[in-house]
């Protein structure tokens, strides 16, 4: 059974009335995707226990802990809302961050508000699966409330003209997502294939995309752990060790 909690260097993530727990897929696009000081207005699609906001938060205080931003968190499921926003409370960053109970396509439909300047998504990805019992988790893992295409056409509209999307997906939902960013004027700027270990298959893909052609996209590989899986990598580490207490 999962832990009810997760302790981070900064903040602590209770995860026991959300529909998804603490996961490596958040983790990492938490860590991966690039924050700069210039970006204000940072946005994340689907939050679940709100611990990419927070990892954002972190990240953006970091960069320049004078400026202001803003990081608002969009969950549509209930309960895992309010277990956000309980987290969020108890965080360094409760006046920065706000969760809004709502799907993304509502949300989208009723915003007459500036771009966003980041844009950040862990979005449910199984299409043709068997569902969880549990409504709350199913929808949270499923792509039927959220299809690939209306994420797309969402986070085109809310998009800023120099803003960034970052996304993580399995191998087979990326190549879908970015066939269709594609048609919709979004380009890939950066991709990293996440691999368990060196040599092994690919089980997720880091990427980000944005309004402006940038030429050839940067690619690299990240493995999680050494080859003989004794240990983490440093790479591994060096990424995500301003958020986890073991690095």
């Amino acid at each position: 059974m999962s832990n009810s909690w997760f302790r981070f260097k900064r903040f602590r993530i209770e995860q026991g009335g959300s529909a998804m727990k603490v996961g490596t897929d958040g983790v990492l696009l938490g860590a991966w995707s690039r924050i700069v000081p210039e970006q204000s207005r940072l946005l994340d699609i689907g939050t679940g226990t709100g611990l990419i906001a927070l990892m954002m938060a972190q990240r953006r205080e970091i960069c320049d802990a004078e400026s202001g931003f803003r990081v608002e968190a969009l969950e549509i499921d209930e309960a895992s809302a309010v277990q956000a926003r309980e987290n969020v409370e108890a965080s360094p960053w409760a006046d920065a961050v706000r969760v809004i109970p709502e799907s993304l396509q509502h949300f989208t439909a009723r915003y007459a508000g500036p771009g966003y300047d980041h844009i950040v998504s862990n979005p449910p990805y199984f299409v043709d699966s068997l569902r969880c019992p549990d409504p709350a988790r199913s929808a949270a893992r499923h792509a039927d409330t959220l299809p690939f295409h209306e994420l797309i056409d969402c986070v085109s509209r809310l998009l800023a003209p120099e803003g960034i999307f970052s996304v993580i997906l399995p191998p087979g939902g990326m190549e879908c997502l970015m066939a269709l960013a594609s048609e919709r004027g979004l380009s890939l700027w950066r991709r990293t294939v996440v691999v368990p270990a060196p040599g092994l298959p690919v089980k997720r893909v880091l990427a980000e995309f944005g309004k402006k052609m940038e030429g050839c996209p940067v690619e690299n590989v990240l493995a999680i752990s050494t080859p003989d899986r004794s240990d983490f990598s440093e790479e591994y580490k060096m990424l995500t060790r301003d958020f986890y207490l073991k690095f």
